[in-house]
């Protein structure tokens, strides 16, 4: 769970820092509830994978496996709510979500492999 602090306060020092480094057209107004919902759902699968380890290491699988699927239900809804209040520069949220979406993924399943790489 470190890790993904240190990410979400490595992303909120580039998001703070992007008028000065010139990213601010890049990013859209809604950086800050993105970055809190991705931090929001990590925390629930770390919860998860947590429990999966905790039981039963058998189940790990299924724990783990269930946790994407909510991250991607829940992403989907997020999304879908955002685009439904009519926001502007959706295709700059829309980007903004993905690339969040795929650094915070990609981030977690390096720390899983990291983990299970002696087993």
């Amino acid at each position: 769970m470190l890790r993904i602090i240190i990410l979400t306060i490595v992303l909120g020092l580039v998001f703070y820092f992007s008028p000065q480094i010139g990213l601010s057209q890049y990013l859209h107004s809604y950086k800050w509830i993105i970055l809190a919902f991705f931090f929001a759902v990590s925390y629930l699968n770390h919860l998860l994978a947590q429990m999966g380890f905790a039981n039963n290491r058998e189940h790990f699988v299924q724990f783990y496996l269930g946790g994407i699927v909510t991250r991607l239900i829940l992403s989907l809804i997020f999304v879908g709510v955002i685009a439904y209040m009519g926001t502007k520069d959706i295709y700059i949220f829309i980007t903004n979500f993905f690339v969040l979406y795929l650094c915070y993924t990609g981030f977690e399943i390096y720390g899983l492999y990291r983990n299970l790489r002696h087993f």
